[in-house]
């Protein structure tokens, strides 16, 4: 009996003993970097679930309209030039503030307003944004982007020197899955004149804005397969260059 009890009494020590070792394990276990990092992930977390919650609850009562796409094309015709503008705003903004993917956008406007109308007006968005973006940045500095952008993704491109920064920037826009938002920050603190860093943005972000607004066009018009090839086929490229972005940034640095 006495055996039974110490045999059981052992057991219990051991068992404590991992659970002890597993608890501080767990506790030296650091999910975010600093208590900003974390508080920051909560507001984005926050704003992101209430941002889903109010889209359901408006868009719910609508669902029948939004898988009609002719319908809904009427329906936003009837608020006349009120849709195109709020679809430049929310573009415009989506660069400076980043709520929403611009790609998200660009697939809605090729849904609602065909491949080369949604491209005019993403980019007309895109433009705006890009400035105001640039000028921000070149306006206070470094310190002000790196308040907006994380210094880890902004430490990449530190290494691109002016004599490389247009070919750079046009790339960099060219090539989809690169953080096109953090790459006009940066262009702003670069030597380039301002209407050269727009025409950077313009001419790099237009094919792939353009490319996005097709799959739109292509689900609004029933061609759901074609859609699905060129969706597919975007997504690989973006995370091809997403993969391999330190040997592209690693082309123009010193």
């Amino acid at each position: 009996m006495a055996d039974g009890v110490d045999s059981a009494r052992t057991r219990y020590r051991a068992l404590r003993a991992r659970f002890r070792d597993l608890s501080d394990r767990v506790g030296d276990l650091r999910v975010f970097r600093s208590a900003r990092t974390r508080r920051r992930f909560l507001v984005h977390a926050a704003v992101a679930l209430a941002t889903l919650v109010g889209f359901a609850l408006l868009v719910r009562p609508h669902l029948p309209l939004l898988t009609d796409a002719e319908r809904l094309r009427a329906f936003v015709r009837e608020f006349g030039v009120a849709g195109p503008l709020v679809l430049i705003a929310l573009q415009a903004l989506q660069v400076v503030a980043a709520p929403v993917p611009g790609q998200v956008l660009a697939v809605a406007a090729g849904y609602l307003y065909g491949a080369w109308l949604g491209t005019l007006y993403n980019m007309v968005g895109i433009t705006i944004g890009s400035t105001v973006a640039f000028w921000l940045s070149r306006r206070y500095g470094r310190s002000y982007v790196e308040s907006i952008v994380h210094e880890d993704a902004l430490d990449r491109f530190d290494g691109i020197d002016d004599d490389h920064a247009r070919l750079a920037l046009l790339v960099f826009f060219l090539v989809p899955g690169l953080p096109d938002d953090v790459i006009c920050f940066f262009g702003g603190l670069t030597r380039l004149p301002l209407w050269q860093l727009v025409a950077l943005a313009i001419v790099g972000r237009a094919p792939g804005f353009f490319l996005v607004n097709v799959v739109g066009d292509l689900v609004g018009t029933g061609r759901f397969e074609a859609a699905a090839l060129l969706a597919l086929v975007i997504t690989a490229v973006s995370a091809l260059a997403f993969y391999y972005r330190e040997r592209l940034l690693g082309l123009f640095s010193e």
